[in-house]
C-alpha cells in the first residue's frame, strides 16, 4: 500500500523518497524545497512522541516552533542554518548535531544528516534528513522500535 501525500501532485522523487523512508527504522523526515515537512517515519515519530498521522504536513515555522532544532537559549534555529537548508542550497549532503524537543517537551541531542533530493527538473525538489539521538541507549530504543509512540 502506497501512502498518499495530500495536496497538489508531488514530484515523483519526493513520492519515492517517502516510500523509502517508510521502510527505514532510523528516524528520518522529508521536506519540500520551501521547508514544508511532508512526512516523517515511525522512527522519527518515536523520537518526536507522535506518529505522522497525528501531526500531518507542517509549514517550516510550525514544525521548527514545535520540534526545533533549538539553540542553547531554547529559540528555534534559523532555517538558513539547518543542515537540510545547506543540502538544498549547496546540492550536497550536510551534517550537524542539534537539539530537538519531543511532543512531551523533552529535549534530545541528535546528529542529523541531510541529503538533497534531485529529480529531472532543475535543482533540488526537497531533502531527506536522517537523524538519531546522540545518547547510545536512546538511539538503540528508537531504531529498534522499543520506544513507545504516544497516541
Amino acid at each position: 500500500m502506497r501512502a498518499e501525500m495530500p495536496g497538489p501532485q508531488k514530484p515523483l522523487e519526493l513520492i519515492l523518497a517517502r516510500n523509502l523512508l517508510t521502510s527505514v527504522t532510523t528516524p528520518a523526515f522529508l521536506v519540500a524545497r520551501d521547508g514544508t515537512l511532508l512526512f516523517y517515519n515511525e522512527g522519527a515519530g518515536a523520537l518526536i512522541g507522535r506518529p505522522f498521522e497525528d501531526i500531518g504536513q507542517l509549514g517550516i515555522e510550525e514544525w521548527t516552533r514545535r520540534f526545533g532544532p533549538f539553540d542553547d537559549g531554547g529559540e528555534p534555529l534559523p532555517f538558513a542554518e539547518l543542515p537540510l537548508t545547506r543540502a538544498l542550497r549547496e546540492g550536497r549532503p550536510a551534517h550537524d548535531e542539534l537539539t530537538v524537543r519531543s511532543a512531551d517537551g523533552v529535549k534530545h541531542r541528535i546528529a542529523a544528516s541531510a541529503m538533497p533530493i534531485v529529480g529531472a527538473a532543475s535543482g533540488a525538489s526537497g531533502a531527506m534528513v536522517i537523524f538519531w539521538p546522540v545518547d547510545d541507549e536512546q538511539a538503540r530504543e528508537v531504531t529498534t522500535g522499543r520506544h513507545e509512540v504516544s497516541r
